[in-house]
């Protein structure tokens, strides 16, 4: 299968296959680039899409991993981690510390690793969905996969 990704998703089949992760990507026929696309698609609750959302935060690129069902509060993210700000990075930038489209951003296969964020409400559902690497892909996985994956920090982003 994994030779009938598409090129960037099967940079991230390989990330998830080296952690360990067992999840197969899901090629869908429509773009799923928003949270409420992607659980339309796959016939979830938005909640459980996991939105790969880059920010930059004092100079450098943040990943925030966000449940589907709700918006990041930058200002109070902020606060809670003690950063001058976060604000949300243009698609240039998302693609260059990414490799990926908006859209498509997957919390892995990334050219290095990026500081991520995980919210806590994720952890509410036993199975959750990721961007993988296009608008097209997806792939399932836990929420303590997803934390060990991106050695995340498990935070309220809302």
């Amino acid at each position: 299968m994994p030779d009938s990704l598409p090129a960037r998703s099967r940079l991230v089949h390989e990330s998830l296959r080296a952690a360990g992760i067992l999840g197969d990507i899901v090629v869908l026929p429509d773009a799923a680039s928003t949270a409420v696309l992607a659980a339309e698609a796959l016939g979830v609750e938005v909640g459980a899409i996991a939105n790969s959302l880059v920010f930059f935060s004092d100079g450098a690129p943040l990943l925030v991993m966000t449940s589907g069902a709700h918006r990041v509060d930058t200002a109070a993210l902020a606060e809670r981690l003690g950063r001058t700000s976060i604000r949300r990075a243009a698609p240039d930038q998302v693609r260059q510390a990414t490799g990926q489209v908006i859209g498509g951003v997957a919390p892995t296969g990334h050219p290095a690793p990026l500081l991520t964020i995980v919210d806590e409400d994720l952890a509410a559902y036993p199975e959750i969905w990721a961007a993988g690497g296009t608008p097209h892909t997806v792939f399932p996985l836990t929420f303590d996969e997803l934390v060990r994956l991106t050695d995340g920090t498990v935070a309220k982003v809302d």
